[in-house]
């Protein structure tokens, strides 16, 4: 099954009477395949609930604010207790419906949950108590959260550009299928069941991602690191203090001793020919010139070229930045922290070039494999190690002597590429695996919103 799309016709005709807004979209309407008896306005199951908080009897530390986001999950929002909020507050109680008005033409609508007590919120938000002998609210919630609904909602926003925003007496008179209770309970069974599926299917993914550090550490004689606590208060020999940092000092002592393997360690620098920045001039989306690799092209790894800028550089300069197959690309500085350190091996066919913000590695081919040091830098044990000497100065950066000093464990050449090939194995079954995982979640979620659109019947079973 693919997912649920509308297509609307491109020309169709409107009575003057029923012209209420010059929006071409606006008259795009959702295509419920619901007996007519069940649709029911949205006004008429949900009861605003305006509850005010006296703030002269309860101080605002009492007190939850939340966030909604735009898939209606609802974190509490910590707000720093001598900025309590000057605005009227509301309250809202477990069950309730709550909506951000700025945010609804997004889906910004949450349900409180029971873990959280004493929930307030400000006149950005409406609350309502639905009526639960009519409407079961994760029933509720899979139909807002669900593509075609959400996009009803962002075609009938109104306002000031920029300000724009879903009206909510618009969003009381919207109509949805209300079958019975045990209908609904039917289909949100449906959904929570498949989320479980959903949950093992990528946790298989992460189980196999496991396996194969794991076996790569195995391969070189070593242990993964154990997550650690740094402690508060250390001391450091004066000739292993090599920067004026608690948190480098902290990493360097409380990280894994990569020596104990069954493998010599070199710098890496011993086993470079090339290390190189990229160029900072200005790239286009016009596809002009030859295409760049930036930071958002290492992902997981892996190089992804799905979105490439091209820049037009002179013949030397272009000449001097190609790239060639085997070369590493290091980001060496980022806004994220996670970031900075992680590399790619360029195996692409065709014409590119880098970026500024990363450098290249090409290493000696005959002492090291290019993928095996990208997949070591990248390993928890390489991690470990880009986070004791990267350094923020406004971003996250490590530079090319840094880069170089990283300490490698080194095989035999042959070694290195047997413990590739069964690194790419692994990284193949992966790659089946997620593209499974993935199909199926499209399946699911197509099969739930047609459940919820009505074009499919749902078997209700009797307790």
């Amino acid at each position: 099954m693919t997912a649920v799309t509308q297509e609307f016709p491109k020309a169709f005709a409107v009575l003057f009477k029923d012209l209420e807004r010059w929006d071409v979209s606006s008259f795009q309407q959702i295509a419920w395949h619901w007996a007519k008896e069940v649709m029911t306005p949205l006004g008429s199951v949900l009861q605003i609930r305006k509850e005010k908080v006296d703030r002269s009897k309860v101080a605002f530390s009492e007190l939850q604010p939340i966030t909604i986001h735009f898939d209606g999950s609802i974190d509490p929002r910590h707000v720093n207790s001598n900025r309590a909020y000057t605005m009227e507050l509301f309250y809202a109680h477990t069950g309730d419906i709550v909506v951000s008005k700025i945010d609804l033409k997004n889906g910004a609508v949450g349900i409180v949950p029971e873990e959280l007590n004493d929930v307030v919120v400000t006149n950005h938000f409406a609350v309502y108590e639905p009526d639960l002998e009519k409407l079961l609210p994760d029933y509720f919630q899979l139909i807002i959260q669900a593509n075609f609904f959400k996009a009803h909602l962002w075609r009938n926003k109104v306002g000031a550009e920029g300000r724009k925003e879903v009206k909510l007496d618009f969003f009381e008179a919207l109509e949805i299928p209300l079958p019975p209770i045990a209908v609904q309970q039917a289909i949100a069974n449906c959904w929570q069941t498949a989320q479980a599926e959903i949950k093992a299917a990528y946790e298989r993914v992460e189980e196999l991602k496991a396996n194969i550090d794991a076996q790569f550490f195995k391969d070189l004689g070593l242990n993964p690191p154990t997550p650690t606590e740094y402690p508060k208060v250390f001391a450091v020999w004066w000739e292993d203090f090599f920067r004026w940092s608690v948190s480098y000092n902290q990493a360097a002592q409380s990280g894994e001793d990569i020596t104990q393997g069954s493998y010599s360690v070199v710098e890496l620098g011993s086993c470079l020919d090339v290390v190189q920045y990229g160029t900072s001039e200005k790239a286009n989306s016009a596809n002009e010139g030859v295409a760049i690799l930036r930071i958002n092209n290492i992902k997981e790894r892996k190089l992804d070229i799905s979105n490439l800028k091209h820049i037009k550089l002179p013949e030397k300069n272009r000449k001097g930045l190609m790239l060639e197959d085997g070369d590493i690309l290091i980001i060496r500085t980022s806004g994220s922290r996670d970031l900075v350190g992680t590399c790619a091996v360029f195996h692409e066919e065709g014409d590119y070039v880098f970026a500024s913000y990363l450098i290249r590695l090409r290493t000696d081919r005959g002492k090291a494999d290019a993928d095996f040091i990208s997949w070591f830098i990248n390993s928890s044990l390489g991690r470990q190690q880009v986070d004791a000497v990267s350094r923020q100065i406004m971003q996250n950066n490590i530079n090319s002597e840094e880069i170089q000093s990283l300490q490698i464990p080194l095989p035999p050449l042959d070694v290195q590429k047997a413990i590739m090939q069964r690194v790419e194995v692994g990284r193949q079954e992966i790659a089946r695996e997620r593209e499974a995982s993935e199909r199926k979640k499209q399946e699911i979620e197509a099969e739930i919103e047609a459940l919820i659109l009505g074009t499919k019947a749902i078997e209700v079973v009797e307790v």
